[in-house]
């Protein structure tokens, strides 16, 4: 079993390290607390693994990739509504945005969502099928949750240098950057289409950002001045 657990988490550790599952991790510390985050990353990697493991060790099934990416692209879709609805209404008022009630849940879902048919998941059905399950379930969510772990602290990082508003805008457009792949590369096989709705995505917000920015205005301008200085 313990050759089995450091095997898997090698190798779903290396797999991590900038992967998609990294970067969806920082956009929610971008948005609630590390330990709200990192509870959510704990569990859907629990349950994303143990299903991986059982389907891999018992059935030696594989996952249904096209449909679990289907899935994750609507929900992330809307998770991007919701964030820039947040990021809109931040902007208005001084006031710090609420932590939703069911973020800990929003996390969980979306992640799972994500997590099945993912290159990660993958491999621990391929480490079950020929390995101890219980070292490979161990190994893969403890590294799922270490690699992670990184991720959230770049977000804490970002948390205290951004305003509130901006980091809602943010997480909105990589959410929906999300959504976009998975809709198009994941569910529907389109690579290029993908790539292209991505980058559309990019330049769009670069060209908001750089907009916003030049039309300040003088008050604006004063509170982010201040708000550098105080940091």
């Amino acid at each position: 079993m313990l050759s089995a657990a450091l095997l898997s988490f090698g190798v779903v550790f290396l797999a991590e390290l900038g992967d998609r599952s990294q970067l969806i991790t920082m956009t929610y510390a971008l948005r609630y607390r590390w330990w709200v985050v990192l509870t959510g990353v704990g569990i859907a990697a629990s349950v994303a693994h143990g299903i991986s493991v059982a389907i891999g060790h018992f059935l030696g099934l594989t996952l249904p990739a096209e449909p679990m990416a289907f899935a994750a692209a609507i929900a992330f879709l809307v998770f991007a509504v919701w964030s820039w609805r947040e990021g809109t209404s931040a902007d208005d008022d001084v006031r710090p945005v609420r932590e939703p009630r069911f973020a800990l849940l929003a996390v969980v879902s979306s992640f799972l969502l994500a997590e099945l048919g993912d290159k990660t998941t993958l491999a621990t059905v391929a480490l079950a099928s020929d390995r101890d399950w219980v070292g490979v379930w161990i190994g893969t969510t403890v590294a799922m949750i270490v690699a992670d772990g990184l991720a959230i602290a770049v977000g804490i990082l970002l948390h205290r240098r951004l305003p509130q508003g901006l980091l809602h805008v943010l997480a909105s457009l990589l959410f929906l950057s999300f959504g976009l792949w998975m809709l198009f590369d994941g569910a529907l096989g389109l690579r290029w289409v993908a790539v292209g709705a991505v980058a559309a995505t990019a330049l769009g917000a670069a060209v908001a950002a750089v907009v916003r920015y030049t039309r300040r205005t003088p008050a604006e301008a004063a509170v982010a001045q201040a708000s550098h200085g105080v940091v």
